[in-house]
């Protein structure tokens, strides 16, 4: 017999573990959450700075873009985490909200700054910060970082030195300035949406969790979303729902699915032989990211992260949720505009007490320090293609880096800001020589941009491929159809400046309240 919920969620990173609380709330709605990866069960989940160690394991869908051309025709390594609480799980945990103008900026209706402060707002549990811009008692906690090495420290007091303003708040009032970042941790130990959201919610008994069940199409009467098939331990399975579809699936994972459905360009669809439900010509474009290029230096007369991360720092960490094993990598930086006249910051800087490049897959070979220019007003815009309509094929990926001349001009700018900020004390005194290029003397701006080309990495944002006001409307229903929803990172229309996992919470919590009118 085939199985009904009210309704299906796709997907159990930060959105959908939300969607799985909000909603079963009400006792009378039942709710089945189904994730293609697995439990959050190793212990490098819990341990900040162990993050990247998840990279390229199982836990990772481990995506590649296709070559870049402003990347020196590089691919470019994407990781997006196969697990419960998503990306949260397997992120470096800095929140940040956005700016302002970012949700403004997207001119759409309920979605101003105003209108969707309240969600992130109720989301969060801020030790520190208070009212009326921060919440001190939702399921998501916020805590000052237990452990900040002394390079992070100083790299913050030369940035003020440099003319920067010194901040203890980035989702404070003004976004701009150099300070410390807070971080999604409870105690020194992550807490990702799996551990806010979704656990408290796992003994109702109107919630249904199945790990390990990829989702391979939206089945449709009609226009009309009327349950999904999955495939989980080798077993292809259908479920229906008597009220809605909801796509939680991310930038990459919703509009693949929403195409192998049937729904997207109908052009494209007929080509891999997908009959087209609806043609929504805007699924998959739009796909935009944040990317970071870093100048990395040698150090003297202090111990990095990789020195200071052994089995002592292991168990004071164990002990007391203190030490090197609480730091989540990137501790410090800052946001600056790089150029007069501009509305809000185009610059994010993401400092980090040891050598860290190529998403830190290399173990620092000597002690270091990294300093990430990372570009967070993009004009640069590609857009994500199925490969096959077997849905384990992995799409095309192309998020068209450096496409507008633009974007690395600014990254070239942040890069000679990050070089005079490093000549500045207190921290010119730890930075024993250049790692990253091998010089930063007489640099022309042709140099760095090759710098940019060559050491260029995801920060791990990407968005926009299920717009809002393009493929899902100002509720979140996607156009053409009936009964499907899509919440997630993708309905952004443009990238807000700064992580997006607290945006993404936030879009997730808000639509919580549209399903629910």
């Amino acid at each position: 017999m085939t199985e009904t919920f009210d309704f299906v969620v796709v997907g159990a990173g930060s959105a959908g573990c939300v969607l799985a609380n909000r909603l079963t709330e009400d006792p009378a709605v039942r709710v089945l959450l189904l994730e293609a990866g697995g439990e959050d069960d190793a212990d490098e989940f819990d341990v900040p700075l162990a993050f990247p160690t998840l990279f390229k394991t199982r836990f990772d869908w481990n995506y590649e873009t296709v070559e870049q051309k402003h990347l020196g025709g590089r691919a470019a390594y994407w990781p997006r985490a196969k697990v419960l609480g998503g990306c949260s799980s397997m992120n470096a945990m800095i929140y940040i909200r956005g700016n302002r103008a970012d949700y403004d900026g997207w001119g759409v209706p309920g979605w101003s700054f105003d209108e969707v402060l309240p969600y992130f707002v109720r989301a969060e549990h801020n030790t520190r910060l208070a009212g009326p811009l921060h919440g001190t008692d939702g399921p998501l906690h916020v805590e000052d970082r237990r452990y900040t090495h002394e390079l992070s420290h100083a790299w913050v007091d030369a940035a003020v030195s440099w003319g920067l303003k010194p901040t203890d708040d980035f989702n404070g009032e003004s976004q701009e300035g150099a300070g410390l970042y807070q971080v999604t941790c409870r105690n020194g130990h992550r807490w990702s949406a799996a551990d806010a959201y979704l656990r408290p919610a796992l003994e109702r008994p109107n919630l249904t969790v199945r790990t390990d069940a990829l989702v391979t199409r939206i089945l449709f009467a009609g226009t009309r979303a009327t349950g999904v098939s999955y495939t989980r331990h080798g077993v292809d399975t259908d479920v229906l729902v008597d009220r809605e579809v909801i796509l939680s699936g991310g930038a990459v994972n919703s509009p693949q699915v929403l195409m192998l459905s049937g729904v997207g360009p109908a052009g494209h669809l007929r080509s891999h032989g997908i009959e087209v439900v609806a043609n929504v010509p805007d699924v998959g474009e739009n796909l935009h990211d944040h990317p970071v290029a870093a100048i990395l230096w040698r150090t003297r007369d202090t111990s990095d992260l990789a020195q200071l991360a052994g089995t002592g720092a292991l168990l004071r960490w164990k002990l007391t949720g203190r030490g090197p094993m609480a730091s989540n990598v990137g501790e410090a930086g800052a946001f600056f505009p790089t150029r007069d006249g501009l509305a809000a910051p185009d610059m994010q800087i993401h400092v980090a007490p040891s050598l860290f490049y190529d998403n830190g897959l290399h173990e620092p070979s000597v002690a270091g320090f990294t300093a990430g220019a990372t570009l967070v007003d993009v004009a640069s815009r590609g857009r994500l293609r199925l490969r096959s309509a077997d849905p384990r094929w992995r799409p095309e990926i192309d998020p068209a880096y450096y496409s507008e001349p633009i974007d690395l001009d600014v990254m070239v700018s942040a890069l000679r800001s990050l070089i005079e900020i490093g000549a500045r004390a207190p921290l010119s005194k730890y930075l024993a020589g250049p790692f990253m290029p091998d010089r930063l003397t007489n640099l022309t701006d042709e140099d760095l941009r090759n710098h940019v080309r060559d050491v260029t990495q995801t920060l791990y944002h990407p968005v926009g491929t299920c717009a809002l006001g393009k493929v899902v409307d100002a509720e979140l229903r996607v156009e053409g159809v009936e009964g499907l929803r899509i919440v997630d990172a993708s309905v952004m229309p443009v990238v807000p400046r700064g992580n997006t996992n607290a945006p993404t919470i936030m879009v997730a919590e808000k639509a919580a309240d549209l399903i629910r009118s």
